[in-house]
């Protein structure tokens, strides 16, 4: 195999979504973020396991990818578009039965007039300045909207990730400003949202990074194990270099093994030089020098026997953890694991 294996359980999945769902009492919706392809995890095999969880609702980001996770999940769920009815979407929106979170007083007027009885939510800006109406657009258009009758209003937290910024109360207040006393579900709080508390649940809650093992839910199982083909292994004299740039130079006689990934497989160049490890079982190996676009090389002198892969995705390195050695976050880091690698489902156990 010439190509890294990328285990995805199911079961952790299914487990880190009854986790986030029982943080809310039975009157809140708990329904699932599965942008980007499931956050690189393949959108449809997400959803089709966490619907057997109950999931009814889904969140993406774009019509084409609403599109895709409906031919993959049949007629019964809701998809929810969060970047609302944008030019060219609306016979997209109609033939796949989706539901556009409208944005701006644009996509309201196009939806209005191009999809007048077709479902629609509203997304408000209480503070994070990148989507939705803000308050005064808001005062404007309530009515008007109201009497269309959106299935959904929606905002979203700018700093749920840390608990104790002030903005998550300032935001808290905006959305409630805009929205108590109105007859409509309404959704606040991600993942993040989700940790702090009952206040910001409301009628609905959207997990997303947490579903797939990443922070701010420290208790997450982890959902993904990645594991990279040694292509080869040589020994490396003390004065000797590795790697592009000379960017690693032996001080002592070292055996090297080159790994079947790179870059170009989301494993990016920051993490390289950073003490950032790899795994043989339970025994850390150190990634040596730069990483390349198609292969990284790692310190094997260690082990007694050089197994046929490493794993750099594991119980013992999570999405955080190499992200923290990248100098990203775990998001980045599960949402560029690359298409070459073979993604494979770990058998269902639930």
């Amino acid at each position: 195999m010439g190509t890294g294996i990328l285990t995805i359980d199911p079961d952790s999945l299914a487990k880190n979504w009854q986790a986030l769902n029982g943080m809310s009492s039975q009157a809140v919706e708990t329904t699932a973020v599965v942008k980007a392809d499931g956050y690189g995890l393949g959108a449809g095999n997400v959803a089709r396991r966490l619907m057997r969880e109950g999931v009814t609702k889904f969140f993406v980001a774009t019509t084409e990818e609403g599109v895709a996770l409906r031919r993959d999940t049949g007629d019964a769920p809701n998809i929810y578009i969060l970047s609302g009815h944008m030019l060219g979407d609306t016979d997209m929106l109609r033939d796949a039965r989706l539901t556009p979170m409208l944005n701006s007083l644009d996509q309201i007027t196009r939806h209005f007039a191009s999809l007048p009885a077709a479902p629609f939510g509203v997304q408000l800006d209480s503070g994070m300045n990148r989507l939705g109406l803000e308050p005064a657009d808001w005062t404007a258009l309530k009515s008007e909207v109201l009497a269309r009758g959106p299935v959904l209003l929606m905002s979203h937290l700018a700093c749920s990730d840390t608990p104790e910024n002030p903005q998550n109360a300032e935001q808290l207040a905006c959305f409630r400003a805009m929205t108590d006393g109105v007859d409509v579900p309404r959704s606040l709080a991600a993942t993040g949202g989700i940790l702090l508390g009952a206040d910001y649940h409301f009628d609905l809650v959207r997990p997303g990074v947490g579903l797939y093992g990443g922070l701010p839910f420290r208790d997450a199982s982890p959902v993904v194990q990645l594991s990279l083909p040694i292509i080869q292994t040589r020994d490396v004299q003390p004065g000797e270099y590795v790697g592009y740039g000379n960017g690693w130079k032996a001080d002592k006689p070292t055996k090297v093994a080159t790994l079947a990934a790179g870059y170009a497989d989301g494993l990016i160049r920051a993490m390289g030089g950073q003490s950032t490890q790899v795994f043989a079982a339970a025994t850390p190996c150190e990634i040596l020098g730069r990483v390349s676009m198609d292969m990284l090389t790692v310190d094997v002198t260690h082990l007694e026997n050089i197994p046929e892969s490493l794993d750099i995705l594991c119980d013992h390195q999570t999405i955080d953890d190499l992200a923290d050695k990248a100098g990203t976050i775990g998001y980045e880091i599960l949402t560029n694991l690359g298409a070459r690698y073979t993604r494979h489902l770990k058998e269902e156990t639930q």
